[in-house]
This record gives C-alpha cells, sequence and structure tokens, in this order.
C-alpha cells in the first residue's frame, strides 16, 4: 500500500475528508504534485463510498503555491517534465469523478489557487486570501484556472499585479459559495457536502463527467452531450429509482447501479 507524506484523508459515511499536509503552508513540490495525482486519478480505491469529497489544508493555510526551491533549479530543458507533473496534479482534481468542494482557509495562492479552482465548488473562512503571485517570481501560470471563477478583467488585474486579494471579492462574482467563520468553515464544506451526497452516486458520476464535458462547449453542442447522457443514464436501475421516488412522494433508495 502506498505511503502517503503530503496528503491525509479519511471517509464519513459518503464524504470523503483531505487535508494537503506539507507544513508550514502547505507548498507543493514534485513529489506532493505526484501524490496529488495519484490520489485523485484512484479515488474509488481510497474513499469507495465518498459520492463527494471536501479537499482542505492542514495548517494555517489552504496552500501557499509552488514551493519556489524548485523554480531556482528550472531550465528550458527540465521544464516540460515538471509542468506536465503539475498539470497533471491538476487535471486530477478537476477530472475527479465525484463532485469536490474546495475548503480555503489562510492563503490559496499560484499553485492553491489552482487546485482550488480544479474543484467544483470553493467555500473560503473569513480572511482567507487568493492570488496569482507568478509575475513577482518570473514565472507564468494560473490564470486559466482562475477564470473559472472570476470575469476576465478581474483575472487580469490579479495576474498582473499579483497581489492578494480577499475571498469577499471573488464571491462578488459568484468564485466562491459561501464565507463562513473560521470556526465554521469545516462544518460547512459537510454541510455542503452531504446536500449534494444524498443523490444517486452513479448519477452523481454521470453529473460530474456532463459538467466537464460541456463547460466550455457551445450551447447547442453541449446540450446534446447532456441528452445522450441521459440515454445513458436510462440504462440504470437509479435512474428509474429517481423518477420514481419522485413521482410516488418518498424517499428513494439508491443502489449505485
Amino acid at each position: 500500500m502506498r505511503e502517503w507524506n503530503f496528503i491525509d484523508f479519511s471517509g464519513e459515511d459518503t464524504i470523503g475528508l483531505v487535508w494537503l499536509n506539507r507544513p508550514p503552508v502547505n507548498a507543493v513540490n514534485g513529489a506532493m504534485y505526484l501524490e496529488i495525482k495519484e490520489f485523485f486519478d484512484n479515488v474509488a480505491s481510497h474513499l469507495p463510498d465518498a459520492r463527494v469529497i471536501v479537499l482542505g489544508g492542514r495548517g494555517k493555510h489552504f496552500c501557499g503555491g509552488n514551493d519556489l526551491a524548485e523554480f531556482q533549479t528550472m531550465t528550458p530543458e527540465n521544464a516540460g517534465e515538471r509542468m506536465r507533473l503539475v498539470r497533471e496534479a491538476f487535471w486530477a482534481i478537476y477530472d475527479c469523478p465525484v463532485p469536490v468542494i474546495a475548503a480555503v482557509h489562510g492563503v490559496a495562492v499560484g499553485t492553491g489557487l489552482a487546485i482550488a479552482a480544479s474543484c467544483d465548488l470553493v467555500v473560503a473562512a473569513e480572511g482567507a486570501r487568493f492570488a496569482l503571485p507568478e509575475v513577482n517570481v518570473g514565472v507564468m501560470g494560473g490564470a486559466k484556472h482562475l477564470s473559472r471563477l472570476v470575469p476576465q478583467g478581474v483575472v487580469r488585474r490579479l495576474h498582473l499585479q499579483g497581489n492578494l486579494v480577499p475571498a469577499e471579492e471573488l464571491e462578488r462574482y459568484g468564485g466562491i459559495c459561501e464565507i463562513v467563520p473560521g470556526d465554521q468553515l469545516d462544518a460547512t464544506a459537510r454541510e455542503l457536502a452531504r446536500s449534494i451526497a444524498r443523490h444517486s452516486p452513479a448519477v452523481l458520476r454521470f453529473a460530474k463527467r456532463s459538467l466537464n464535458a460541456i463547460e466550455y462547449m457551445p450551447l447547442k453542442e453541449g446540450y446534446e452531450i447532456e441528452q445522450g447522457l441521459t440515454g445513458e443514464l436510462a440504462a440504470y436501475d437509479d435512474s428509474k429509482e429517481a423518477v420514481n421516488a419522485f413521482l410516488e412522494r418518498r424517499a428513494p433508495v439508491y443502489t449505485g447501479h
């Protein structure tokens, strides 16, 4: 069994709880990117009952960004392989077959912002701050991830300035679902997760697959994808159980099939 050095996780009924854990600020190095990739690529093996995952950070911060020491040894020759691992870690979160909720406290900067924006939903603690500080340290990245949370004009300002901004600024554009006192962040994220996990695990997997597929598609092509997935779902018992329970005014009983 793999030993996890930079990730902690546990299951709570149908909720999976995952924490970034690399003190002091959860700055991500190559080994940690690999753990993130391997975990989320195989999440069903590690948290088989999870219908939703809450992703947080141990300590004072969600994630302080990329380990800057790795940029000191980066060259045009070795950058390609290093960058491949970074993006594959982000894609593993984005493509996780179940919804992922980021629970952000402290700072989420650079890589931390990209990790949060790779999730399906974001909740934040009061005082949380976000930034794209790449221009401050002579690198690029994170702007496309930020565009999932805020309009392009805000993306450009944050990327070009490199300053920390309060979570409240992103919330105003819909990028953050809710901001709560720090001692309520965990409970709020879990409550949001439970509101999702009450649905069929099979249907949730289809919903996640659908949302990712259509995110950047034109209207007509995207809706056709959704219709096709409805056709696939018709073969599942949970699909029929969902509609039957609704019509019969009773609680559904899902099997995941």
